[in-house]
């Protein structure tokens, strides 16, 4: 067995340690659950009639007798969604392969999945994060009926994800398969894209134009193709083996696909009926490293900062951002897929996708290789990709060199020596900067504060010429408290203008970026938030700001008295409804911080005995680890 890197190994054990209370719990439930035998068996005959009073005759026969597994299917679908629309038939083929095993499926319940897309910049887009913990507890009103053996859940994009595995990890007594569509074909080049959108930013094209390019690059079902929160998802539900192997990148719509929505299936029902790959078995604390460390080697999704706490509460392992900062400290940086290079996921694929990524984080040590899959155990399984042959699936060994260095790259010679996620931290809070786009030149920024509670008004000082200087922007009341914790890509244009005419910009907020966080430097999810007293709300216009990417330090020094003893700023009129936002004031009450995931399903008195941070946690970047 190939040895562990040491920090690695001490992260892990730190991380079994402060779970052990948790994780203990967590494991007793789901063992209760299981212990209290196969549910349909416990359903009345008039409870499990109704159970399947809709179903084909064939099947009712089936399910009558009593014996045969019952697949539950959690479905995403919907056509507004690129990323979902090939779902609409999922349903089909996975009955279909039940019925193949003598077993039947059943479409268990549907969940919502917003695009954040359609919502960038709108104020749909303070729903967005609170949308993954809807999406977890209409998992669990789904799956409640206690009527299935299995489940397969089939979602790809940004909160739905992390939604469907917190939901399902309440059922973790169950075999639980993830099943995703695939990637769109690529469109044109991302740095065309970048170019069009930076171009209309400063006036130079129109509305007309913008949106030719948009089209001509999100133009057909699929995920989008760029590197964000959901092919990150897809990456790392890989990673945890959650996926059968290599299945994340397979283009929808293809014979490939299709067959691996009914493999997937298939081993759903051939687990249960084994009584095997129970889902608390599979994502443990091993499993929520790994799933860290492939996020950190291919340059992933921000948001997963906030996402991989929640999930990983979900199965009773706590994690904070020490762990993810440390391990990305020497986790080698393998990918560079766009916005942090210029390929898409395609050329990643191609390049010899997440299967070679695996290998070489395992036989290098990076990540776990004993753990359990719902492919088997050993993480070996997934140096493997699927292939049609005689028009039969099979899986067959994934590339062993990579065919474009450009796009990935072996662990020995990586493009750098450190993944692309790092803690800040200081007067200023606690946040995250993913710097695998920013050059270095660009990693250390000290400025005067220029102060924003909206995205508009930012766009409005932009607009006018008034940011044309040295400064950090200070996006504040933009947390999960505040309204919901936003994404503020629609920053990231002006930003970008800016830096590239000369001028050292930053962004510090305590709201997100997009999973496309891009070339400009920008600390993010600052804890404590504005609204929960966090130092942010004490900061005014001219503040020097110190945003040191590799040092670690996010401070800030008052251009006037004692910064501690300054009043808490007060933020303007909230617009708290309209578009759906009256549903949600319960959730902005109730949410945890982003540090803690942001959720409302497991806020700050879960997991009594996490560590205290402290200053000694920091991990400097400027010397070798």
């Amino acid at each position: 067995m190939t040895e562990m890197h040491p920090v690695t190994a001490r992260v892990t054990r730190r991380i079994i340690e402060r779970s052990r209370a948790a994780r203990s719990d967590y494991l007793r439930r789901m063992d209760a659950a299981r212990d209290a035998g196969v549910a349909r068996a416990k359903l009345s005959c008039a409870n499990w009639a109704h159970a399947f009073a809709g179903q084909t005759v064939a099947d009712k026969l089936t399910m009558m007798g009593g014996k045969a597994p019952n697949l539950g299917i959690v479905t995403a679908y919907n056509d507004m969604l690129s990323a979902h629309q090939p779902f609409e038939t999922f349903p089909t083929v996975i009955r279909a392969a039940a019925r193949e095993l003598g077993a039947t499926a059943q479409v268990a319940g549907g969940v919502p999945a917003m695009c954040d897309g359609v919502t960038q910049g709108r104020p749909g887009m303070e729903l967005s994060l609170f949308s993954r913990d809807v999406i977890a507890m209409s998992t669990g009103v789904a799956l409640t009926h206690d009527a299935f053996d299995a489940a397969l859940c089939l979602g790809v994009c940004d909160k739905i994800v992390p939604g469907l595995f917190m939901g399902a990890l309440a059922f973790g007594h169950l075999p639980v398969v993830f099943a995703p569509a695939g990637p769109m074909p690529s469109g044109i080049p991302n740095a065309e894209k970048a170019r069009v959108r930076a171009e209309y930013a400063q006036g130079k094209v129109d509305r007309q134009t913008l949106l030719e390019s948009e089209v001509a690059s999100y133009h057909s079902p699929g995920t989008c193709t760029f590197y964000g929160t959901a092919n990150s998802n897809q990456m790392m539900m890989e990673i945890a083996g959650l996926h059968l192997p290599s299945t994340a990148f397979v283009h929808p719509e293809t014979g490939l696909r299709e067959a691996l929505t009914a493999a997937s299936a298939r081993r759903a029902i051939e687990l249960a009926r084994a009584g095997e790959g129970r889902m608390a078995d599979v994502i443990d604390e091993k499993a929520v490293v790994n799933m860290i460390v492939a996020l950190l080697a291919t340059g992933g999704s921000t948001n997963h900062a906030i996402h991989l706490v929640a999930m990983a509460r979900s199965a009773g392992v706590l994690i904070d951002w020490t762990d993810m900062d440390e391990l990305s400290s020497v986790t080698p940086l393998l990918a560079r897929v766009y916005p942090n290079g210029t390929a898409d996921v395609n050329a990643f694929q191609a390049a010899g996708g997440v299967a070679f990524v695996t290998r070489e984080l395992a036989l290098a040590g990076y990540i776990h290789s004993d753990v359990r899959t719902v492919a088997g155990d050993g993480i070996h399984h997934y140096f493997r990709e699927p292939v049609m042959q005689d028009g039969q699936l099979v899986w067959v060994d994934g590339v062993t060199e990579t065919l474009d260095p450009d796009i990935l790259r072996p662990a020995s010679e990586p493009f750098d020596r450190e993944g692309g996620l790092r803690l800040v931290q200081g007067n200023l809070g606690r946040a995250v900067i993913k710097v695998s786009a920013v050059k270095p030149e660009h990693r250390i920024v000290e400025a005067p504060a220029i102060v924003f509670e909206t995205q508009e008004a930012f766009l409005e000082a932009f607009k006018a010429g008034e940011l044309e200087r040295d400064f950090v922007a200070v996006m504040r009341f933009q947390g999960p408290r505040a309204n919901g914790m936003p994404e503020l890509h629609s920053l990231s244009p002006g930003l970008s203008v800016l830096q590239d005419r000369g001028f050292k910009v930053a962004l510090v907020t305590d709201g997100r970026m997009s999973g496309a966080s891009g070339k400009t430097p920008a600390a993010i999810h600052v804890s404590p938030e504005a609204l929960a007293g966090g130092p942010l709300a004490r900061v005014r216009d001219g503040d020097l700001i110190r945003l040191n990417a590799e040092t670690g330090e996010l401070s800030v020094t008052p251009q006037d008295g004692d910064f501690d003893s300054r009043p808490l700023a007060t933020p303007g009129k909230v617009q708290a409804w309209g578009l759906g936002r009256e549903l949600f004031g319960v959730f902005r009450t109730a949410v945890g911080s982003a540090e803690e995931g942001a959720s409302v399903c497991f806020t700050a008195d879960y997991g009594q005995g996490q560590e205290d941070h402290v200053e000694t946690n920091v991990v400097d970047h400027t010397v070798d680890a």
